[in-house]
């Protein structure tokens, strides 16, 4: 976003809350509001909405680790956020160093998935319902159009990583 902005690019950028920590609000929309560069925070349910209106020309994610094969495991709704962009033929890339590629996982398969508790869904739960989780989900290397590293763009398959 940052070098689109440097090369004369005006962009209008949704920055999704991601919750529960809301880290597209507190560090997203944070580091690009010190850069000066336009953004507007959007909770994690509206991305359909923006995508099917057609405001939404690339959608850009980050990824807490890339498996061998080009999965790669992010947020949670990161994966339903690739579907959509995929539906409304919107790219879908991925912004990362090179350092969240692990080689010695295959496939996204492999990457075990956290499930936080309980306590971050908020108080408003009944006492004994139970609830599921997961702090990641996995996006499969068929739906992202190109893995973005500090070396450069990569495309499948995504043979920088094998």
């Amino acid at each position: 976003v940052r070098a689109a902005v440097m090369a004369g690019k005006r962009l209008r950028v949704l920055a999704d809350e991601t919750r529960p920590y809301l880290q597209g609000a507190r560090l997203t929309a944070w580091e690009l509001h010190e850069d000066g560069i336009p953004v507007e925070v959007i909770t994690d349910s509206m991305a359909g909405h923006f995508l099917q209106r057609g405001e939404i020309a690339a959608v850009v994610v980050g990824a807490d680790r890339i498996a061998a094969n080009g999965d790669v495991a992010n947020k949670i709704g990161t994966y339903g956020v690739a579907c959509l962009a995929r539906l409304h033929e919107v790219p879908f890339y991925v912004a990362a160093p090179l350092s969240t590629v692990d080689l010695a996982c295959p496939s996204g398969d492999a990457i075990p998935i956290e499930e936080r508790p309980r306590e971050e869904l908020g108080p408003a739960l009944p006492a004994d319902s139970p609830v599921a989780n997961p702090a990641f989900d996995v996006t499969p290397a068929s739906l992202i159009d190109a893995i973005v590293s500090e070396d450069g763009v990569h495309r499948a398959p995504f043979a920088f990583l094998a």
